[in-house]
C-alpha cells in the first residue's frame, strides 16, 4: 500500500526549521497548542526522496486562522481498499511519532473526515503525492478541545459535517468538538476506561456509526428526489405548429418548468402543474414523455430525453406527482439546509413537509422565503434545531396546519395570532413554559399539542380555545392539578396528562366534571386518586404509580387499566355495567371487590401478579366474561361451574392449584387457551361426560406439574389441540394410541419427564413443527425426520445410542439439538448427511491429553434457550462463540428478525465469520 504524510512542525525559530527542510532532515516532535491539539498544514510543496520519508517545505501562512490552527496534524492516505471501505490497519496509519503523541494524554485522538464522493474509486496506481484528488479520507490528530472552526481554519474548508447511523446529514456548529463528540458516543455505548475510548476512537471501522465529511456528500438518489433538470428537446402542444427546441427543463416539486432559452433561466419561465394531470410514453420517438396538466384548459410539453435513464428516472418521478390527490411536496430526511429555489416556481403547493432536516432561517431558500407560497395550508418544519421561532411563518395567513415539534423553541411570539385559520398547531418537544395571550383568538384551533414541554400548569389561555376537546401536555412538569381548573375549561374530553411527575390531584370543590370522558395519567408519582366527581368518566389509563386507593365514577366507565401500582382496594360507584376491559395486574389486591361480578359486559379481566387467595362464586359464572388471567397469585382452588360460559381464555399459572373443576372443559365449551402451568395438579378433567366431545381448547400448558401418565387418556378428548406443553412432571410414558389422535398438533413439550421412548404414532401428526422432549431418559431417536413440516428438534440431555436415517431430511428442519447425549457417536456418514441443517449441536469429544494444561479447556459454555412455535418467534438465530480472540473471551447474540427468517440467518454467518 502506497502511503505518503505530509507533515510540518511548528518552531520558535524558523531559519533553524527551513535550514532542515533543505538538508532533507524529518523532525522528530510536534509541537502542542495552547488547547492541546497537535496541528499540522499540508504544505503548499513537496519535496520527494528515496526512501520512505518525505519531506514537507513550508508555505504561506497568510490568514486569520493560520495561528489558532496551532496543533493540527492531518494525514491524508492514499488506500487500497479489499470490500471494505475503512479497511486500514493501525500500522500503516500511525508512525511512532504519533503513537507516542496520542500516549502523551487521552484527551487526544484522531479524526477520520470524509470527502463527499459517496462511492469513491480506488486511487490509480503509481505513486501519489498527499494532495491527489483521489484521496477521500483524512486522518486528523487532534484533542478534545479542538473546535470545528480550527479543523476548518487548518484547510480554509467552509464546514464539516457529521452523520449519525447511516442517517441525515448534519453540518457542525463552528465550536462543537468532533473528538469530544466521538468520545461521548462510545461512553454512551458502555466504555469507561479512557485509554479504551482513545483505542475505539482511532479505529476507522468507527465511521460506520459516526462518521465525518470535510464537504456535504453528494447522494444521486436525493437529488433525483428534488430536483431533475437539464437540456432537452421541447415541443409545446399536441399540434404541430410548434416546433421542436432544445430547452432548459427542470422538475422540482408539483410542476414541470421550461425555460424560454436554452442556456439559462432567463426570460420567461413555462409552469405546468402536474398534480392530477398525466405523464404518458410517446411511442413514435424514443425516449419521449408526454406531460399534461390538469382541467379543461390543460397544457401539454413533449420532452425527448437523451438517455433511456433520463427517460425513466423522469418518469418515474413525474408520475408519482400525477398520482397525488393533494398538491404535496414531501421533503422530508433529506438533511436540506435550504428550500430548492426551483420550488417557489410551484405556486400551487398546498402541503410541505421539511421535517427532519436542518433548515436554516435566513439566507436564499432559507425558512424566511416561505410566505412565497400563497397557497400553502399544511407545513411541517419539526425536528429541525432551529431554536427560535421562525416568525416568518406569521405572514403564510393561508396556514391551517403547522408543526413546529422538537425544534427546541423556547418561546412563542404574539404573531403567531395572524394565523386565523389555523386549525392543528403541533408544538410538542420544545422547551416551552409559557404561551401568549393571542393564540386564545384562534378560534378555529381544535388540536393544541403541548407534550414534552417545560409547562409547570395548565395554561389558561386554553380556556379561550373551545374548539380544543384534548389536553396533550404529556411529558411536562405539571406536579398537581386541581379538578376546578378542568371545570372552567367545559370543551376538554379527553386529558393526557403522563410523565409529568403529578403528586396530586384535588378534587375538593364538589362541582362534577360532567365533560371529560377519557384520561391518561400513567407514569406518576400518585399514590391515591378520587375521579368520583368525573361523573362521566369512559376511559382511565393510571398504569405505572403508586396508587394504594382508586375511587371512580362507574356511570359511562368502559375501561379501567390500572396496572403496576399497589392498589389494595378498588372502589367504583354505581356498579360500571358498561366496564367491558379491566387491568388490575401487578398490584396488591387481596381479594376482587363483588361489583365486578355484577358488571354486565364484562369480557376481559387481567389480576395476574396480585395476592388473591381465592376467585369470587360468581365471576366464572359470567355470561360476558371472555378472558381471564388470574396467573402469579395464590389461589388454591376456582369456583365451579354452574352454567354454560363463554369463556375463551383462562390464564391461572402459578398458584397452588391441586384441582381444577370437573365440569370446566364441558361447560366452557368455547375455550381455546388454558394455561395451568407451575400448580401442583395431580390429574386433569373429563373433556366430556360423554364419548363424543365438543372441546375447542386449542393450547394447553400443563407444565410444572405433578401429573403422570394416566393424564395422557384424558386428553385425548381434546382433538383441536395445536399446541401441549407437559414438560416437568412425572410422566414415565405417554398412551401411543393417545398421541395418534391428536392429529393438529403443531407443538409438543414433553421435556423434564421420565420418558424413555416417544410414541411411534408421534408420525401420525402431519403438522408438528416443533417437538422438545430434552432431559429425560430417551434411548431411541424418535420417528419424527418424516414428518413434513418439522422445523425444531430438541432432544439434549438423554440416552441417544444410535440414529436411524430416513432416506432424506425434510426441507423445513432448521434445527437439531442432540447435546448431552454422552454414548451417541455419529459417524461422518450421518454428519454429512445433517450438513444442511441450520443448526446442528453436537457434543464436542474433548480432545485434551492428561498432560494439558487446566487453561486450555473451555472457559465458557452455553445452554439452550426454548421458544414458542409462533411463527413469528422462530426467525430467530443464535450467534454462540465459546472461544473469542485470545480465548479469554466470548461472544453471544441473538438476532431477531421478526418476520423475515433471512435476515437473522445472513447476520448470524456474517457476524460469525
Amino acid at each position: 500500500m502506497g502511503s505518503f504524510m505530509a507533515m510540518e512542525e511548528e518552531e520558535n525559530n524558523a531559519a533553524v526549521s527551513a535550514a532542515k527542510i533543505q538538508a532533507g532532515i524529518k523532525k522528530e516532535g510536534g509541537d502542542v497548542g495552547d488547547n492541546g491539539a497537535c496541528i499540522d498544514r499540508q504544505p503548499d510543496t513537496v519535496v520527494h526522496q528515496a526512501g520512505p520519508n518525505l519531506t514537507a517545505g513550508r508555505g504561506s501562512r497568510s490568514g486569520p486562522g493560520a495561528h489558532s490552527a496551532t496543533g493540527i496534524r492531518v494525514l491524508k492516505r492514499n488506500m487500497k481498499r479489499n470490500g471494505s471501505r475503512s479497511c486500514v490497519t493501525r500500522k500503516t496509519r500511525f508512525g511512532s511519532r504519533e503513537r507516542d503523541w496520542l500516549k502523551g494524554d487521552t484527551q487526544r485522538g484522531c479524526v477520520c473526515l470524509y470527502g463527499g464522493t459517496v462511492d469513491p474509486q480506488p486511487p490509480a496506481s503509481g505513486p501519489q503525492t498527499s494532495c491527489t484528488p483521489q484521496t477521500d479520507l483524512q486522518l486528523v490528530l487532534c484533542s478534545t478541545k479542538t473546535t470545528v472552526e480550527e479543523l476548518c481554519a487548518q484547510r480554509d474548508r467552509q464546514g464539516l459535517y457529521v452523520q449519525l447511523h447511516g442517517d441525515l446529514i448534519r453540518r457542525l456548529d463552528p465550536s462543537e468538538h468532533p473528538l469530544q463528540m466521538v468520545y461521548d458516543y462510545l461512553t454512551s455505548m458502555g466504555y469507561s476506561d479512557p485509554v479504551r475510548v482513545q483505542h475505539e476512537a482511532a479505529n476507522s471501522d468507527l465511521s460506520c456509526l459516526i462518521r465525518f465529511y470535510s464537504e456535504r456528500p453528494a447522494n444521486p438518489d436525493q437529488q433525483e428526489r428534488t430536483l431533475l433538470k437539464g437540456v432537452f428537446s421541447v415541443r409545446k402542444g399536441k399540434t404541430q405548429l410548434h416546433k421542436w427546441a432544445e430547452r432548459q427543463v427542470i422538475f422540482c416539486g408539483t410542476c414541470l418548468i421550461v425555460a424560454s432559452v436554452k442556456d439559462s433561466l432567463a426570460g420567461k419561465m413555462h409552469i405546468l402543474p402536474l398534480v392530477g394531470g398525466k405523464v404518458e410514453e410517446v411511442k413514435r420517438r424514443q425516449h419521449c414523455l408526454m406531460f399534461s396538466s390538469a382541467g379543461s384548459q390543460a397544457q401539454t410539453y413533449f420532452v425527448i430525453f437523451d438517455t433511456l435513464a433520463d427517460y425513466q428516472r423522469w418518469h418515474r418521478q413525474a408520475s408519482k406527482v400525477v398520482s397525488q390527490t393533494v398538491n404535496l411536496v414531501d421533503l422530508s430526511c433529506y438533511s436540506l439546509e435550504t428550500v430548492p429555489e426551483y420550488l417557489f416556481y410551484c405556486q400551487d403547493i398546498t402541503h410541505l413537509n421539511l421535517r427532519h432536516n436542518f433548515m436554516s432561517l435566513q439566507g436564499p431558500g432559507g425558512l424566511q422565503n416561505l410566505p412565497r407560497f400563497c397557497q400553502l395550508k399544511s407545513l411541517n418544519i419539526s425536528h429541525n434545531r432551529l431554536g427560535v421561532f421562525p416568525e416568518c411563518v406569521c405572514e403564510i395567513l393561508t396556514l391551517t396546519e403547522l408543526n413546529l415539534s422538537c425544534n427546541n423553541l423556547h418561546t412563542i411570539p404574539m404573531q403567531i395570532g395572524n394565523l386565523q385559520s389555523l386549525q392543528t398547531l403541533s408544538l410538542d418537544g420544545n422547551h416551552l413554559s409559557s404561551l401568549p395571550e393571542e393564540l386564545g383568538g384562534l378560534l378555529q384551533l381544535n388540536s393544541l399539542g403541548l407534550s414534552f414541554n417545560n409547562f409547570c400548569h395548565i395554561p389558561a389561555v386554553l380556556e379561550r380555545l373551545s374548539a380544543v376537546d384534548k389536553l396533550a401536555m404529556a411529558g411536562n412538569r405539571v406536579d398537581s392539578l386541581e379538578l376546578s381548573t378542568l371545570v372552567r375549561m367545559s370543551h376538554l374530553r379527553n386529558i393526557d396528562l403522563r410523565l409529568n411527575g403529578l403528586r396530586w390531584l384535588k378534587s375538593e370543590n364538589t362541582e362534577p366534571v360532567s365533560q371529560v370522558t377519557q384520561m391518561d395519567l400513567r407514569d406518576n408519582c400518585l399514590d391515591t386518586l378520587d375521579l368520583s366527581s368525573v361523573c362521566n368518566l369512559e376511559t382511565l389509563h393510571c398504569q405505572r404509580n403508586q396508587l394504594g386507593t382508586l375511587t371512580l365514577s362507574g356511570f359511562t366507565l368502559r375501561l379501567l387499566q390500572a396496572s403496576s401500582n399497589r392498589l389494595t382496594t378498588v372502589n367504583v360507584y354505581p356498579v360500571p355495567n358498561q366496564l367491558t376491559h379491566m387491568d388490575v395486574s401487578q398490584n396488591l389486591l387481596e381479594y376482587l371487590p363483588d361489583w365486578v361480578c355484577d358488571c354486565r359486559k364484562i369480557e376481559l379481566l387481567d389480576v395476574t401478579h396480585n395476592l388473591l387467595s381465592e376467585l369470587p362464586l360468581r365471576l366464572l359464572n359470567s355470561l360476558s366474561l371472555r378472558k381471564l388471567l388470574a396467573g402469579n397469585n395464590c389461589l388454591q382452588s376456582v369456583p365451579d361451574l354452574l352454567d354454560h360460559v363463554p369463556l375463551e381464555v383462562l390464564d391461572l399459572q402459578h398458584n397452588k392449584l391441586v384441582e381444577l373443576p370437573e365440569c370446566l372443559f364441558y361447560k366452557a365449551l368455547n375455550l381455546k387457551y388454558l394455561n395451568v402451568s407451575a400448580n401442583a395438579l395431580e390429574s386433569v378433567p373429563l373433556s366430556s361426560q360423554s364419548e363424543e366431545s365438543l372441546s375447542t381448547l386449542q393450547e394447553l400448558y400443563l407444565t410444572g406439574n405433578n401429573l403422570n401418565e394416566d393424564c395422557g387418556a384424558l386428553l385425548v378428548g381434546h382433538q383441536n389441540l395445536r399446541i401441549l406443553h407437559i414438560a416437568y412432571n412425572q410422566l414415565l410414558s405417554f398412551p401411543a394410541s393417545k398421541l395418534s389422535k391428536l392429529e393438529l398438533l403443531e407443538e409438543l413439550n414433553l421435556s423434564g419427564n421420565k420418558l424413555k421412548t416417544i410414541p411411534s404414532t408421534v408420525s401420525s401428526c402431519k403438522r408438528l413443527h416443533t417437538l422438545i422432549a430434552h432431559s429425560n431418559h430417551i434411548n431411541t431417536f424418535p420417528d419424527i425426520l418424516n414428518l413434513p413440516e418439522i422445523k425444531l428438534v430438541d432432544l439434549s440431555c438423554n440416552e441417544l445410542t444410535e440414529i436411524q436415517l430416513p432416506e432424506s431430511l425434510p426441507a423445513t428442519l432448521q434445527e437439531l439439538d442432540l447435546t448431552g447425549n454422552g454414548s451417541l457417536t455419529l459417524e461422518n456418514k450421518t454428519l454429512n448427511f445433517f450438513s444442511n441443517i441450520t443448526t446442528l449441536k453436537l457434543d464436542q469429544k474433548s480432545t485434551t491429553t492428561s498432560g494439558d494444561s487446566l487453561s486450555s479447556s473451555t472457559l465458557w459454555r452455553h445452554g439452550y434457550s426454548e421458544m414458542r412455535g409462533q411463527r413469528n418467534k422462530l426467525c430467530v438465530s443464535v450467534l454462540a462463540v465459546d472461544h473469542f480472540r485470545d480465548s479469554v473471551e466470548a461472544c453471544y447474540g441473538i438476532f431477531d428478525g421478526d418476520r423475515n427468517e433471512q435476515v437473522p440467518r445472513l447476520l448470524q454467518c456474517t457476524m460469525g465469520d
